[in-house]
């Protein structure tokens, strides 16, 4: 956390990053249920995050270790990660360098795919990083035409500050997104444009929290006025369906 926010001094961390801050949040916001992404920005972190997944996992808190594409052993890993009953991983191309469609990558999502977990990656640029295309929406329909068994989600309503590349490739695909650090960005034409043309089992809410307010985001998606239908899927149905829990 330190980190971010010495590379990218203008963000701002609305809670201090631990557990109790941000149940404290989701009790605010009218939060039920959080799922967390962790990134390994080194192979031997994974057991670290790992165990520390272990003992926070709870019936609000739902826990996505990390797997570090580097580490000669990620195929026993994300069994494990599997094998313990955890839904999915984080993937971050800027943090653990790496290029979303590179050929060594391809193997690592046969192995997700084959697992059968979920796939949460940083998509589109990043804040803290120079302006790299490391997770770019073609990147991504590549994977996604190459892998279509693979639960891939997209972070950051399909690329972070690439959603006019977003809108020509990924919109209307059935390609999973979640919202985090988007809405503030776009503004509430752009987001709805974007949210309604996209398959509505598709969208998620997301936060990325601490670096955004929960509740400003579950009110500005409140403000777009959607469907009813459609909100209700974006902040539980969708989410319930990908993790198991409808």
């Amino acid at each position: 956390m330190k980190v971010l926010l010495d590379e990218a001094p203008e963000v701002r961390a609305y809670l201090d990053g631990t557990v109790a801050d941000l149940l404290r949040s989701m009790d605010f916001a009218g939060i039920e249920r959080s799922v967390i992404c962790c990134i390994a920005t080194r192979p031997e972190q994974f057991e670290p995050i790992f165990h520390w997944c272990m003992q926070i996992r709870s019936q609000r808190l739902i826990p996505f270790p990390s797997v570090h594409p580097a580490d000669p052993g990620c195929g026993e890993a994300m069994r494990r990660i599997a094998e313990e009953g955890f839904r999915g991983i984080k993937l971050h191309p800027f943090y653990q360098d790496f290029f979303a469609d590179e050929d060594r990558m391809l193997r690592f999502y046969e192995e997700v795919s084959r697992q059968g977990l979920l796939l949460v990656m940083h998509t589109g640029y990043d804040i803290a990083f120079p302006r790299i295309r490391r997770a770019d929406p073609e990147r991504l329909l590549r994977i996604t035409e190459a892998f279509p068994a693979l639960k891939f989600i997209a972070t950051h309503l399909g690329a972070w500050q690439q959603w006019e590349e977003v809108r020509q490739h990924l919109i209307g695909r059935q390609i999973y997104m979640e919202m985090s650090f988007a809405l503030d960005d776009l503004g509430p034409e752009r987001s709805r444009e974007m949210i309604v043309a996209h398959p509505e089992d598709y969208i998620l809410f997301g936060t990325d929290s601490p670096w955004t307010d929960q509740a400003k985001t579950l009110t500005l998606l409140k403000n777009l006025n959607l469907p009813e239908a459609r909100l209700k899927g974006i902040l539980s149905g969708n989410a319930m369906r990908l993790l198991g829990l409808a």
